[in-house]
C-alpha cells in the first residue's frame, strides 16, 4: 500500500480537527478502534492527538467495538465465510477476543447452512462424485474458514436438503 503524504498541517492538528476527520471516516462505515486509529495516523496526525480524539469518540458512543464486530460477522457470513475466517479478520482489525467471541455467539448465522450454501454456489447442486472431488470441496470450505464438523455436514447429505 502506498503511503500518502501527510495532509498540510496534519502534524499540528488539534483534537477537534482529528475528530472531524474521524467522523468523516465513520460516516462511510463502522471501524474498529484500532482501524480508525491507524487510518488517522496514516493521514499524518500526531499519535497523542489521535488517541485523545478516538477516546472522545468512544466516550460519545459513536465508535463501538461490539457493533463493529456484529456487523462484520453478519457481512462476512453473507459472503460465504466461515467463523474461523471471520475470527481471523476481526483479530487483524484489532478487536479483542472477548468481543469476537460475543459477536460470533450472538449471530443468528447457521454455520452449517452457510457452508452448504458456499459449497453449492461454487460447485453446484450435485454432491461430490468421488473422493478427489470431495477433498477439493473440503479444501475450499476449509479455506473459507469453516470447521471440520461444518465441512463434514456440508459435504454429507443434509437432513433437510434432499438435493445433497
Amino acid at each position: 500500500m502506498k503511503r500518502r503524504k501527510p495532509e498540510p498541517g496534519a502534524a499540528e492538528a488539534d483534537q477537534r480537527t482529528v475528530q472531524t476527520a474521524a467522523y468523516a471516516l465513520l460516516a462511510g462505515r463502522d471501524f474498529s478502534r484500532h482501524e480508525l486509529t491507524e487510518r488517522l495516523l496514516r493521514k499524518g496526525y500526531g499519535a497523542a492527538v489521535v488517541e485523545a480524539a478516538v477516546a472522545a469518540i468512544v466516550q460519545e458512543g459513536f465508535l463501538r467495538e461490539e457493533r463493529f464486530a456484529e456487523q462484520f460477522v453478519t457481512q462476512r457470513a453473507g459472503r460465504g465465510q466461515g467463523p474461523l475466517r471471520v475470527r481471523m479478520g476481526l483479530r487483524e482489525r484489532g478487536v479483542e477476543s472477548e468481543t469476537i467471541d460475543q459477536a460470533l455467539d450472538t449471530t443468528e448465522t447457521d454455520w452449517i447452512q452457510a457452508a452448504r450454501e458456499a459449497r453449492r454456489r461454487k460447485f453446484g447442486l450435485s454432491p461430490p462424485a468421488d473422493f478427489r472431488e470431495r477433498a477439493k470441496q473440503a479444501r475450499f470450505l476449509q479455506y473459507r474458514g469453516f470447521s471440520s464438523d461444518q465441512i463434514r455436514a456440508a459435504l454429507g447429505p443434509g437432513e433437510d436438503d434432499p438435493d445433497l
